[in-house]
């Protein structure tokens, strides 16, 4: 696996000029086709076998490889990542690299249409600074997500003093269109 460090710049540079070359609606065909259907493919096996101990297996290995600076939670019904620290979208703030409007929304490109396959959805919001909250449950769960702190305690990225509040929300999300923006 290349760490982040190796292929972010080059990443977000590619959505962009995907957007330049055909809009929105090509970075998004990027994103499942060659991110959710290619690259990803071994995620959604694992996860469609084995549900939230897939997603555990899943995300533990590869935000370790990514060096992240994250939490996780799980219960038999909810699978939920609080990111302090994304290594990838730190990598572009650091080294002042700002390509593709918005290279968070890439997450929820491929992984909102990869667990509405699988039979899941997201509850989601970033912070355009390397921070965000998924919460992860089946698509038959009408659940809210958890207030702050209810689910991932002192670890809960909202209960950071630089927690903006809701930025980008992803209300069930199963692709980067289902977002309503609140900011």
């Amino acid at each position: 696996m290349i760490g982040a460090y190796d292929f972010c710049g080059h990443y977000e540079w590619t959505f962009e000029w995907l957007r330049a070359q055909g809009g929105h609606e090509l970075v998004k065909a990027y994103w499942d086709e060659a991110i959710r259907c290619d690259s990803q493919r071994h995620a959604a096996a694992l996860i469609k076998a084995e549900g939230i101990e897939g997603m555990k297996k899943y995300w533990a290995h590869t935000l370790a490889e990514e060096a992240a600076g994250y939490f996780s939670t799980a219960t038999d019904a909810v699978f939920r990542i609080d990111m302090h620290e994304c290594p990838s979208k730190g990598f572009l703030i650091q080294n002042g690299l700002v390509q593709f409007g918005d290279y968070c929304d890439h997450c929820m490109g491929w992984i909102g249409p990869m667990m509405k396959d699988a039979g899941f959805v997201i509850d989601h919001e970033h912070t355009h600074r390397g921070q965000c909250w998924w919460e992860i449950r089946a698509a038959s769960d009408e659940s809210a997500p958890s207030a702050p702190g209810e689910m991932s305690g002192a670890n809960d990225v909202r209960l950071r003093g630089d927690w903006p509040g809701p930025h980008d929300r992803y209300e069930r999300a199963t692709d980067p269109d289902d977002k309503t923006t609140d900011a």
